[in-house]
């Protein structure tokens, strides 16, 4: 009998060691790759504030996104029965980047895309304006030396007191202290000000190859937008994405607030494509998702990049949605649609 109950307890512990190992391996062990999925279409105006808005907006402009996920077992065995799952291998997104160093340039590009928006908006909506350096923003720390004190996302306020303008003034404010000294940095870290005391270490200079002093980090500006007209000021809230590609539905969203009477004439218009100072509409990734994102939304009404369309038409007849695609190259392209669509009358 006890010799029963000892197999008993071996076979319910081997079954319970089982369990939690087919656990671990399903749920909680990292593969080599990333998956790929529809993510949302958001609404862009509870993204931007702009001072003194026309109110007049019956419709809604939408951003779309792609969600991609590290994959773990279960979430690339359930891709195999999706047909808008797309599995890739991890290091075809990362490259050479950490997953902390993708994120953070993902951040990076969205500030500078949301820039770039403000500034094709006010350069259609004919609001002069200047562009000035924000905020120094870190990439990457390379240098093991700083990676206790910098990681990838910071923002860099001041050095010893004072603000940087721009890398070259970062450089500056640096080049009066020596290698291996210490100097105050007060940093942004997800929200929260931070207090550093940082070494410096010995940064190669580009054009000579010296050394020079410095934090050992790759670094980038951050733009700032400024209407040179009062009453015209855009800001944006923390949007929770990243990447370049909600361009030109922001523009199209500032445009329709800087200007009078309704863009949208009542209509749901998704769209995708990133956009610089001139307005031009430049192509994107992860199209064929996007387009399943604002269908699910119930757009009536797709922007895409021109280099896109193609992709983005194959998946379109795939779905077999009633969304209208329209090709663009520039905001101008955009706008023009928009002005000639008939309004929905209420």
């Amino acid at each position: 009998m006890r010799q029963q109950k000892r197999r008993v307890g071996i076979r319910a512990t081997a079954y319970l060691f089982s369990f939690v190992v087919i656990l671990y391996v399903v749920v909680f062990m990292n593969t080599p790759y990333i998956v790929y999925q529809p993510g949302s279409a958001s609404e862009v105006a509870p993204m931007i504030k702009v001072e003194n808005a026309d109110p007049q907006e019956q419709g809604t402009f939408m951003m779309t996104t792609v969600s991609a996920s590290y994959a773990n077992v279960a979430l690339l065995i359930s891709s195999l029965f999706n047909s808008n799952s797309e599995v890739v291998l991890k290091e075809t997104r990362l490259q050479d980047k950490t997953e902390q160093e993708y994120a953070a340039e993902q951040v990076f590009y969205m500030n500078s895309s949301q820039s770039y928006a403000v500034q094709a908006a006010y350069h259609a909506a004919g609001i002069p304006y200047e562009d000035v350096v924000d905020y120094l923003y870190v990439f990457s720390v390379p240098e093991a030396a700083s990676q206790g004190q910098f990681k990838p996302g910071d923002k860099i306020i001041s050095v010893e007191g004072q603000q940087a303008a721009d890398p070259e003034g970062l450089s500056k404010l640096l080049s009066v202290h020596a290698i291996g000294d210490t100097v105050n940095v007060v940093l942004e870290r997800g929200g929260k000000e931070m207090k550093e005391q940082v070494k410096l270490v010995g940064v190669k200079n580009p054009e000579t190859s010296a050394l020079r002093p410095g934090f050992g980090v790759v670094i980038g500006a951050v733009q700032k937008v400024e209407p040179k007209e009062a009453g015209k000021g855009v800001s944006f809230v923390d949007t929770k994405v990243g990447g370049p590609s909600a361009g030109l539905m922001f523009t199209m969203e500032i445009y329709n607030r800087l200007t009078p009477g309704d863009l949208t004439r009542g209509h749901r218009v998704a769209g995708t494509g990133t956009i610089d100072a001139e307005g031009k509409v430049g192509p994107i990734g992860g199209v064929k998702h996007k387009i399943v994102a604002a269908d699910r939304k119930g757009a009536e009404i797709f922007f895409v990049p021109k280099d896109n369309y193609a992709e983005a038409k194959a998946k379109a007849d795939q779905i077999g949605t009633k969304m209208k695609l329209v090709s663009v190259s520039t905001l101008s392209d955009a706008l023009k649609y928009m002005e000639e669509l008939p309004e929905v009358k209420s």
